[in-house]
């Protein structure tokens, strides 16, 4: 035994020699891999955040272009047909109506005209028919007016009578007339009238998603 050897220690604490038996603890390695585990982690948060603010000053713009029209082309909304045709469609106010009874009972001209001008209407003429319709008109009448009536006032005028036949002439006025043949018994009730003229002019016409292509 060395002299170096305290008395009662042995086996592998004998000192021989120069060597010193090794008297530190263990090394905590649980420890160790904690603060690895955690640097790693730190690590890779300041990384994706590096990332996420590269991807603002660049590719973020690009996506946000790609995403706009889609949004655009989902919320744009376009009239339909009825409403756009609907700026051109006059109000009965602003359509001189001239009554012509073109059969031979008495006094339709008069109550025709007082009706139609209950609903709006202006009324110019009212009296018999001329010769070239006077009882010559077999069907419930005959809405009769220029060209540029045909579609504008004449529709119009056709949701108080729908089964009269429309016809241009020459005439250099807006006025239009209204010629009451043998097959008219009344005009439209004014409900039905409105609902029609409400048609006409696009009032009851749902607005028309452009979505196509989206």
């Amino acid at each position: 035994m060395s002299m170096l050897t305290p008395p009662g220690m042995g086996g592998k604490y004998r000192i021989t020699g120069d060597k010193f038996p090794r008297m530190r603890p263990r090394r905590r390695h649980g420890r160790l891999v904690i603060v690895v585990v955690a640097s790693v982690a730190a690590l890779g948060l300041i990384g994706w955040g590096t990332l996420q603010l590269i991807d603002v000053f660049t590719g973020g713009g690009k996506k946000a272009s790609t995403a706009g029209p889609k949004a655009d082309c989902s919320t744009r909304v376009s009239a339909s047909p009825k409403a756009s045709a609907s700026a051109s469609v006059p109000k009965p106010a602003q359509i001189t109506v001239n009554v012509y009874n073109a059969t031979t009972r008495s006094g339709l001209a008069k109550t025709t005209a007082d009706e139609l001008q209950k609903r709006g209407f202006k009324i110019g003429s009212v009296g018999n028919a001329s010769k070239d319709f006077d009882k010559k008109v077999k069907g419930a009448g005959i809405l009769l007016g220029p060209t540029s009536a045909l579609n504008t006032s004449l529709p119009v005028l056709s949701t108080e009578l729908a089964a009269a036949e429309k016809r241009t002439d020459t005439r250099k006025g807006a006025d239009v007339d209204l010629i009451i043949g043998d097959g008219f018994t009344s005009l439209a009730s004014k409900a039905d009238a409105d609902r029609a003229l409400a048609a006409l002019s696009g009032g009851s016409a749902a607005p028309v998603s452009s979505k196509k292509g989206c």
